[in-house]
């Protein structure tokens, strides 16, 4: 799960040392299998190296390198590190549109903080319908979504990061 991958990726960063320039630290806590297996990369120090890579990564070029890296040096991503590797994605977009936090609760995903303008919230009630607004805790508490309108299943893994990035660049990234 990711609360597993992040402590790894914490301990890679500590390993690393502190980045020069501050940025801003999300926390995403969602229901995806994102880490590196074992059997992927054997022994601890090379799955420390690939996670501080992938925490090293700035940009989307630098994701880029680091699975051609990944996949020269192992083999073909498994789906968990093309999970944590999407989630590094989903990071990078979030700190620019400056969301801190995704998480799963209860039945919603909650971003914070976010201080939206008139016309995303306009847009946000149009498009994310039954959406709540907390304006003091600057939080927005969005419908997880789910696989059907009626009896469907609540989304996880890669489609809810799809979903989740599709969210912040709709709503926020303009």
């Amino acid at each position: 799960m990711v609360g597993e991958a992040v402590a790894d990726y914490r301990s890679a960063l500590e390993a690393g040392g502190e980045p020069e320039e501050t940025l801003l630290d999300v926390k995403i806590e969602l229901p995806v299998d994102a880490h590196v297996p074992h059997d992927y990369a054997p022994g601890e120090r090379l799955r420390l190296q690939a996670y501080r890579a992938i925490a090293a990564a700035s940009s989307e070029a630098d994701i880029t390198a680091v699975r051609e890296e990944l996949t020269d040096r192992y083999g073909k991503l498994p789906e968990p590190v093309e999970n944590l590797l999407l989630v590094a994605a989903l990071r990078l977009l979030a700190r620019k549109v400056g969301v801190a936090d995704i998480t799963l609760a209860g039945a919603n995903v909650r971003f914070s903080p976010v201080e939206l303008r008139e016309s995303q919230e306009l847009r946000l009630s149009r498009l994310y319908p039954r959406t709540v607004i907390k304006h003091p805790a600057k939080q927005i508490l969005v419908p997880r979504p789910t696989t059907a309108r009626i009896g469907g299943k609540p989304v996880v893994g890669r489609e809810l990061l799809t979903w989740t990035a599709e969210f912040l660049t709709t709503i926020l990234d303009n």
